[in-house]
């Protein structure tokens, strides 16, 4: 994973409540035996107009938020269905973070394994962010991970809160495998200790 430090880009806002996981990436892009050609399914029934040419009324098709790196979004955001190709999907087309007050417990244990920082707010800060990135001109910002803090280009800073492993994880580039082989060394300490004295399970 791409450690995440201080990111800048632009974010989008997607304020529609409950989105689930088949909005994010419709069960017809979950037949494949790789993860390539995510991207294009992301938010496809809303990207794509029946003739396969962009949607412009969608948001990320629009001026101004086309190559947006953050959603700001509405809240239980990632509900459904487990797919961690939502998260696959979100990654490629170049997402780093989503900005909302809930999500779903396991899309958010899922963007965790995969590098997406996911920053919960209290309503009136979320409205805050909402407000300011829904003008193309403001839309740009920088989430400074160390920090915790969302910087908007009006000057305002808004803190965040996140859980200190979370946090450590995402600035390292590391996920739950990665922070395992960090310890390599003391594990296998351990496993030499515990068959000296249960040399029965060797």
């Amino acid at each position: 994973m791409d450690p995440f430090i201080q990111v800048s880009g632009i974010a989008a806002p997607f304020p529609a409540a409950n989105v689930d996981t088949d909005v994010i990436m419709p069960k017809q892009f979950l037949k494949g035996i790789d993860r390539s050609g995510l991207a294009r399914g992301l938010f496809y029934d809303l990207r794509w107009l029946p003739d396969g040419t962009p949607d412009p009324d969608f948001i990320l098709n629009r001026p101004g938020w086309q190559d947006a790196r953050f959603l700001v979004v509405g809240p239980n955001f990632g509900c459904g269905s487990s797919r961690e190709h939502a998260v696959w999907g979100l990654k490629q087309m170049g997402i780093r973070a989503l900005i909302g007050t809930r999500f779903a417990g396991i899309f958010y244990d899922n963007c965790q394994r995969n590098g997406v920082l996911l920053i919960e707010l209290d309503t009136s800060h979320h409205n805050l962010v909402m407000e300011e990135i829904s003008q193309a001109h403001r839309a740009a910002i920088e989430i400074d991970l160390p920090a915790q803090c969302i910087r908007l280009s009006s000057g305002i800073d808004v803190a965040f809160a996140i859980d200190q492993l979370r946090k450590q994880a995402l600035m390292d580039g590391l996920d739950a495998i990665g922070r395992t082989l960090q310890k390599t060394e003391a594990i296998r300490v351990f496993e030499a200790r515990h068959l000296r004295t249960h040399p029965w399970l060797a």
